[in-house]
């Protein structure tokens, strides 16, 4: 039997979590800065874009997006129902991407990336954290690694977010404060974020039951527990802040929402440039729907002008605003789609070969990586692994590849054992 001394984590989080609805009147609580002290940032070798984005947003195609039909569309048997456009930098892209076209100078493509995996979940976790499921260990994404090396980059608005998604511990082995804070819908932003009584009731709650949570945490001086008390003391600082407004993409001019694309894709780009503008750091706005199994014609048609307008309205935006240079953008999937259509008219998974976007951050426009063979069936120059692409990001944000020990104290890196692909960077 445990002892009063041996609460395990499961019960201390139970605690605090009954502790902060009776308090606050709340149902979603995020923890929006981190207990963990900051480490220095990596003292990399000097080389070209390193640490030269600030910030990132990551945008990742759930289901396995097709790159014959977006980022690598090919001519003849292989090629997609809709004819290939050309871009203003003089590649091809999918027939759906006419308003990426157009913004083509802004951003790279490596068209020779590979995975070990063709199943969703798996695969989705690994463009996420760069190593592969293990039921001993979670590992962190990039926005976790980033509040590591950097510390919290608001004082009250967190420094990761997710759009479209749940975090699915994205904070891995670090603190619960490392979490993306989840935005289920743009349209709706931030739930919950204000309490269920007046001001002067909530002040009276709070020190009522900080007196007696004193002696809890007296008695139980663990990382956890202070991790979690800063977490609810945060929470109040956000539920009274001006900085809640970041969250509201309604405060927008009805013709810039348009213009991104009224679905959640597009208003999860548009809510992302808002909250980058305002000082959260990472960024992540999932679409899911790319599992083309079936008539992959018909599917395109939304789809794909859902991610063309998301993202060309977003590239131009941050252009416009000066905040390019210092954000990449980075759009990806677990994995691609087979280049010969099935019997019913959609394509297969595909992890020998697809396609990743860069923009950004020190990363060249107009640029091509790499490239996979004449069909899309495999790569054919310049290999690029996850744990490679991940790597450049992290090099992107002045991350390189110092060396992390686990709870478990086993070693982790940012991108695991990749490498920067450094061609990429200007």
């Amino acid at each position: 039997m445990k002892t009063e001394f041996q609460l395990d984590p499961l019960s201390r989080r139970a605690f605090v979590e009954r502790w902060a609805q009776a308090a606050l009147g709340v149902t979603v609580l995020h923890q929006t800065g981190g207990l963990m002290a900051a480490t220095e940032a990596t003292k990399a070798a000097a080389g070209p874009g390193f640490g030269k984005a600030k910030n990132l947003i990551f945008l990742q195609m759930i289901g396995g997006m097709t790159h014959i039909d977006t980022f690598d569309p090919k001519e003849g048997e292989t090629q997609g129902p809709v004819k290939p456009v050309k871009t203003k930098a003089g590649f091809q892209l999918g027939g759906t991407m006419t308003k990426m076209a157009e913004q083509a100078d802004k951003f790279s493509i490596i068209r020779s990336m590979s995975s070990k995996t063709g199943v969703h979940a798996a695969g989705q976790y690994v463009i996420r954290t760069g190593y592969e499921q293990r039921s001993t260990i979670k590992h962190p994404a990039l926005g976790a690694w980033a509040q590591h090396f950097k510390g919290p980059s608001h004082k009250t608005l967190p420094s990761s977010v997710c759009v479209n998604r749940q975090p699915n511990n994205g904070n891995g082995f670090f603190p619960s404060s490392f979490s993306p804070l989840p935005i289920l819908d743009p349209d709706y932003g931030l739930q919950n974020a204000k309490a269920d009584v007046p001001a002067e009731q909530l002040s009276k709650r709070l020190a009522l039951l900080d007196k007696l949570d004193s002696g809890f945490r007296e008695r139980f001086q663990t990382a956890s527990v202070k991790s979690y008390t800063e977490f609810y003391q945060n929470t109040v600082t956000i539920m009274t802040s001006d900085d809640l407004k970041a969250f509201s993409i309604t405060d927008e001019p009805s013709e810039v929402r348009e213009k991104y694309g009224m679905n959640k894709f597009g208003q999860g780009c548009l809510l992302a440039r808002r909250l980058i503008e305002k000082g959260v750091r990472c960024i992540e706005v999932a679409s899911g729907g790319w599992d083309m199994h079936l008539n992959i014609g018909t599917a395109l048609k939304d789809k794909g002008a859902e991610m063309d307008q998301g993202v060309a309205a977003l590239l131009e935006d941050l252009k416009q605003r000066g905040m390019l240079d210092s954000t990449i953008v980075v759009l990806c999937s677990e994995f691609g789609r087979g280049p010969k259509v099935n019997g019913h008219g959609g394509r297969d998974h595909h992890p020998k070969v697809f396609s990743t976007m860069l923009a950004g951050g020190g990363i060249k426009g107009g640029f091509i990586y790499g490239a996979s063979d004449k069909g899309g069936f495999e790569v054919a120059d310049k290999g690029v692994t996850i744990q490679d692409f991940l790597s450049t990001v992290g090099w992107a944000m002045g991350m390189g590849k110092e060396v992390v020990m686990s709870p478990s104290n086993r070693p982790f890196t940012v991108g695991d054992k990749g490498k920067p692909v450094m061609e990429m960077f200007a």
